[in-house]
Parts: C-alpha cells; structure tokens; sequence
C-alpha cells in the first residue's frame, strides 16, 4: 500500500470514529436543551438527561465533565454561529469608516442582523431564547457563570464599539443600554404570539426583515441616546 493510500485509510478511519462521538454529543446536547427548557436547570437531574439521550453517565461525563459545562455547550451551540457573523459584520462596517468609528446604528445593526436574518430564513432556533429568559431565573448566579464564559468576549468587543460611537457615555449608560438591548432582542425572538396579542389577531403579522432590523435599530439607538442625554440633564 503507497504512503497515500495508508493516509486516506487513516483519514477514512478516523472520521469513523469520530462520526459516532458526534452524534452522541449531539443526542446529549439536543436532550439537555430540550430539559433545561421545559425544567429549568437546578430541576433537571443528569440522570434524565442521559435517559432521554439514550446514553449512559460516562459519556456525559467524557464530553462534557459536569452539568454547567453541559449548558455552557448548549447555549455555545446556537451563539457561536451567530456570534461569528456578528463580528464578521462589525468588523466590516469599522474597515469601511477607516478612522473614525462606525456610527450607533452600524453597530447595532452588527449586532442584531444575524439574528434577524436567520429568523427570516426560518432557521430553526428551537426553544433556545426560552432557555435565556429560564437561566435568567435561575439561582445561585448561574447566569452571570455562563455570561463569563459565553459572552464575555463579544460583549466586551460591542461594548467598546458602542462608547466609541457615543462619546460622552457613562459606563452606567452604555450598561443599562446594552442590558435593555439585549432583552429588546429577546422579546423580538418571541414576536409571533407578542405581535398577535398586541396587534389582536389570532396571527401575527410578517414583518419585512429590512423593516424589522431598522425598527429594532432605531429604537435601541434613541434608548442609548437617551441614556446619555439623561444623565447629562442631570450633571
């Protein structure tokens, strides 16, 4: 057998290997989100978990270590996709104004599209903005844990993005916006019934996508603005 030949057998055999460690990964990831969700963390036993995933407790155990880094891989699972586009777009609107910083509303808009256009394209976000408004509730600081290590670094980054695009903000300022932002984007994700209760229909209206993310845009800008004009008022 040529020296090629034994390298395509290698490569051949190792992604067969690796292919079923994926799926039980997957198994497990897919039944711990659907649990965490309808159960909340603290509620939900590993024990449950490996049930539903058809897998024993070393294999949890094997890919994940403990049940807090069993949902920081859940939540990483459907941010980090989103999350590299974010900085994708960011890093293109602050290339285009070479200098100067890209205006509030260029930064909010790399903040928000990628998850406006997967919504519009139907991209199955399954129960996961459930799962955000459930971890937010959940004691013994859980999510301040997984925002360390999830979010911290993209957050950092739109952080000092936004104070360079509003000069004159105050830390507090630029927290509380990004706090009500943040949750602004929540509640669009759960639009379909707030629309039709809102609206009084038994459907919701489809937003045009463009539409929906100038909307967005332009009422988390004029919050941020806001912010900054109250405490200037207040000096």
């Amino acid at each position: 057998m040529t020296e090629t030949n034994v390298s395509s057998a290698i490569s051949t055999a190792t992604a067969a290997a690796l292919e079923p460690a994926k799926e039980t990964k997957d198994r497990i990831l897919d039944a711990a989100e659907s649990l965490f969700v309808a159960n909340g963390f603290q509620a939900t036993s590993l024990r449950r978990i490996t049930t539903m995933a058809g897998v024993n407790l070393a294999a949890v155990n094997y890919h994940f270590q403990s049940k807090e880094q069993l949902i920081l891989a859940v939540m990483v699972r459907k941010l980090e996709p989103i999350n590299r586009r974010r900085l994708s777009l960011l890093d293109r609107f602050e290339a285009e104004t070479g200098p100067h910083p890209p205006s509030l509303e260029k930064v909010l808009a790399a903040f928000l599209q990628p998850i406006v256009d997967d919504q519009a394209a139907g991209v199955d976000l399954g129960s996961f903005p459930v799962l955000m408004g459930r971890l937010y509730t959940e004691p013994g600081g859980l999510m301040q844990k997984l925002f360390s290590a999830a979010f911290a670094p993209i957050a950092k980054r739109f952080k000092d993005a936004i104070t360079r695009a509003l000069p004159g903000a105050g830390p507090l300022d630029i927290f509380w916006g990004m706090h009500l932002t943040i949750g602004a984007m929540a509640h669009y994700l759960a639009r379909p019934p707030a629309l039709a209760l809102l609206a009084g229909r038994d459907a919701a209206p489809v937003p045009n996508p463009s539409q929906s993310l100038g909307r967005l845009v332009a009422y988390m800008a004029g919050g941020f603005r806001a912010l900054v004009s109250r405490s200037a008022d207040s000096l």
